[in-house]
């Protein structure tokens, strides 16, 4: 039987600075809502933040940038799954004025 052995533990000030820029993403989320100028790239730009912050949070606070690879496969198929389904209810709508009408 193989025991799993665990690797150096990240410092705490990784943790700060990833939370810092979870923290400054968030907040341009909210800065580009209220720039019309952005309004053509608006749903384009709410999903590359939010797939960032995604990562982020599955790579240091979930710990997956240790894991395998497979495992990682497990959280990145539904995230594209989950962009996708976002891109066509999107454009579905009219919403996304990227494709237009």
């Amino acid at each position: 039987m193989t025991t799993h052995e665990p690797g150096p533990h990240t410092p705490v000030g990784t943790y700060v600075k990833v939370a810092a820029i979870l923290t400054v993403i968030t907040a341009l989320e909210f800065a580009v809502i209220y720039i019309r100028a952005l309004t053509p790239i608006l749903v384009p730009l709410l999903i590359v933040l939010s797939a960032a912050k995604f990562l982020l949070v599955v790579l240091f606070f979930m710990h997956l940038r240790d894991e395998s690879r497979a495992v990682a496969f497990v959280f990145a198929g539904p995230l594209v799954v989950a962009i996708g389904f976002v891109i066509a209810l999107a454009t579905l709508t009219g919403a996304f004025l990227v494709f237009g009408r």
